[in-house]
């Protein structure tokens, strides 16, 4: 019972270690993170990646390079955007439901942090 119990001491004390470890290379990775552009933040233990609001200073080199390529493909249209025409700029096959799913959120979450203006027909347009 001694040896076993010495042993399960060991190998705590060797995962306490593992743990700091884990703990300084996330903090090191949301570090280079923050410095490459967007924001990071620790989410259920993970860096992650957020986008931020649009504000005095904050460029569009601050997006994620998904979202900077929603915002272009909204820019370039002619007028109101549907998800749908924002994924065929992007080159997706929008032909396929579960290709367009991803892309939904983020048009939407840009319109959120005021990046663009999402009208009350679901399209998309520019904020000046």
């Amino acid at each position: 019972m001694v040896k076993q119990l010495s042993e399960v001491r060991a190998e705590r004390d060797e995962l306490a270690v593992a743990e700091r470890v884990w703990q300084r290379m996330s903090e090191q990775l949301a570090d280079e993170r923050t410095e490459a552009g967007s924001p990071v933040v620790q989410v259920a233990g993970r860096a992650v990646r957020l986008v931020p609001d649009r504000g005095p200073g904050v460029a569009e080199s601050a997006l994620p390079g998904e979202y900077q390529r929603t915002l272009t493909a909204v820019r370039q249209a002619a007028g109101p955007v549907a998800t749908r025409q924002i994924g065929e700029v992007l080159g997706l096959d929008t032909g396929v439901r579960g290709k367009l799913e991803p892309l939904r959120g983020k048009p939407t979450k840009l319109a959120n942090r005021g990046w663009l203006h999402k009208r009350p027909d679901g399209k998309f347009t520019t904020r000046p």
